[in-house]
């Protein structure tokens, strides 16, 4: 019987949303492994729009949900639908949406939030003993999710990591295509562009990540 993933955007585009490869291989691996998948975002304004060519902030306020929406082919839901007796686990990509919208990461630090609904996903997930993956910065939220004590990866950036370590979490320093399971919790993490230079380097750690949601599912 297939396994049924939710997966949780945060727009689309590095610098203001989901890292759109990491999104991609996540899907696709998870296609290749038979999984059912539905995604979800927040429907929620960005933190701020980013223009990727020239890399500056644009004057424009923009829809998590709606931009998510393009990664997803339009079959996605907000995040306030999700339930999670209907699923068997959950997937983060990474990109500055986890920090950004996801979450407010990237401007607080240790002292951020997680975005309501998302948290009562996520959390869900974590009470129902589900297994979850965190990829990229998403383990930023890790902390929030599970409590103190909980064990996962951004790669080896010792600022970011000290950060993490600050929120309560048990950092471990990891290579771009190996993962970090914390077994007693079912949460598996995976550095990607924390650390990636290709997107080769990218799917090594990502399909390692996926494959062992499924099989703690």
């Amino acid at each position: 019987m297939s396994k049924k993933v939710a997966v949780i955007l945060s727009g689309c585009g590095v610098y203001d949303g989901s890292e759109i490869y990491e999104s991609v291989l996540t899907l696709l691996r998870l296609d290749q492994r038979g999984a059912q998948v539905q995604c979800f975002a927040p429907n929620a304004p960005q933190l701020h729009v980013i223009d990727h060519y020239r890399g500056e902030e644009m004057q424009e306020s923009r829809n998590v949900l709606v931009e998510a929406a393009r990664l997803a082919r339009g079959n996605i839901k907000d995040v306030r639908e999700g339930k999670v007796e209907d699923f068997d686990a959950l997937i983060l990509p990474g990109g500055f949406g986890a920090a950004k919208n996801l979450s407010d990461f990237a401007v607080s630090g240790a002292n951020c939030t997680v975005q309501p609904d998302v948290l009562a996903f996520a959390q869900a997930f974590a009470r129902a003993g589900k297994p979850v993956g965190l990829i990229c910065i998403a383990p930023a939220l890790a902390a929030r999710i599970y409590g103190p004590g909980v064990v996962c990866t951004i790669g080896n950036d010792p600022d970011t990591a000290a950060a993490l370590t600050k929120m309560g979490a048990q950092h471990e320093n990891c290579a771009v295509d190996e993962i970090v399971v914390d077994t007693e919790r079912k949460l598996v993490t995976t550095p990607a562009y924390m650390l990636a230079k290709s997107i080769g380097e990218t799917a090594g750690g990502i399909n390692k990540l996926v494959d062992r949601v499924l099989e703690l599912a």
